[in-house]
């Protein structure tokens, strides 16, 4: 068995075993033995309790992470930077304002109104992406595009939150720019899970690219690498799996950066190989930062988006500060 798989087969585990704790933890006393036995058979409240609430939102913010995650790594291997994330594209803020401009305007005539805008803008943002050039213009100026993409998305949400009509919509507004994954239902996984999948196939299929990309992308080009394709699949991944995230549980930051981070030191940098592998650790990132917002001895549950913000945030300046010897 080579390393990746049993690195990835243990990250999997990893990921399970944090689902299932998960659904031992909450306000409700529940015995392990009987939140388990909840999952497959009809045991009244305790039933309710474990299918309906505590195990959708344990896959949602596993669903998230695992988005961040593999998105981090296709980005970081597309710029060749490690501290490259989701939101160096302006793909986050994008979706984020998609969400932010739905609860503003009240759109929630269906449960998927406000996932389906945070997609539906991330797909725009990679929309703008393109026609200005992402499969021609260099790393530099595309990141620079990014840069005023998120600058402009930033501001319109500072703008809907300063123009909000009632201390209620700000409160809305805010909880959802925090990232949370509660009170989250099969409905909305069902919805953000195909764009997910789509997501994660787009940077598996440029992985090969991204591979070549490691010698240069002049050398990557004489060896009949297609540059723009990699650009591109890598993009549109990052479109999908980032509205999936933000559909699921708002906008949240880190794990795209520490994930793939994590990755290279335990399968090494081959950009195609830690796809995967980041995908999962980012998951268990959440789902581990979940567990710890419930437990935490706090009078409010924390935000999910804070809690990873506080787990993450140590690890992105660790990252900075050795991004020079990484690089070498």
């Amino acid at each position: 068995m080579s390393r990746i798989t049993t690195v990835t087969i243990t990250l999997a585990a990893v990921s399970l075993a944090l689902i299932l704790a998960s659904l031992l933890i909450g306000p409700a006393a529940i015995a392990p033995h009987e939140a388990l036995a909840a999952l497959i058979g009809d045991h009244g409240a305790a039933t309710a309790i474990v299918r309906e609430i505590r195990l959708p939102r344990a896959l949602a913010a596993w669903l998230a992470g695992a988005c961040l995650g593999a998105a981090g790594a296709g980005l970081q291997g597309l710029l060749r930077n490690p501290l490259a994330d989701p939101g160096v594209l302006g793909v986050s803020s994008a979706a984020a304002l998609g969400a932010v401009i739905a609860l503003y305007f009240n759109v929630a005539f269906a449960f998927w109104a406000i996932p389906g805008a945070a997609i539906l803008f991330a797909c725009a943002a990679t929309l703008i992406l393109y026609v200005l050039g992402a499969g021609r213009v260099s790393t530099t100026r595309l990141i620079l595009i990014g840069v005023g993409l998120s600058a402009a998305s930033g501001a319109l949400i500072s703008l809907a939150m300063n123009l909000s009509p009632n201390p209620f919509a700000l409160s809305d507004l805010v909880n959802w720019l925090f990232g949370a994954v509660t009170n989250r239902s099969f409905a909305d996984l069902a919805f953000a899970a195909p764009f997910a999948a789509l997501g994660l196939a787009a940077m598996l299929a440029a992985g090969p690219g991204l591979y070549a990309l490691t010698l240069g992308e002049e050398t990557a080009a004489s060896i009949g690498a297609s540059l723009a394709r990699t650009r591109n699949l890598v993009i549109a991944g990052s479109a999908l799996l980032v509205g999936a995230s933000v559909a699921i549980a708002g906008a949240i930051g880190f794990a795209g950066i520490v994930a793939p981070h994590l990755a290279r030191l335990l399968v090494g940098h081959h950009p195609a190989r830690i796809i995967l592998p980041s995908a999962l650790l980012g998951g268990a990132m959440l789902a581990g930062a979940d567990i710890f917002i419930r437990l935490a001895p706090f009078d409010q549950e924390l935000k999910l988006g804070v809690a990873a913000a506080l787990i993450g945030a140590p690890g992105f300046v660790w990252i900075a500060a050795t991004s020079r010897r990484i690089a070498s």
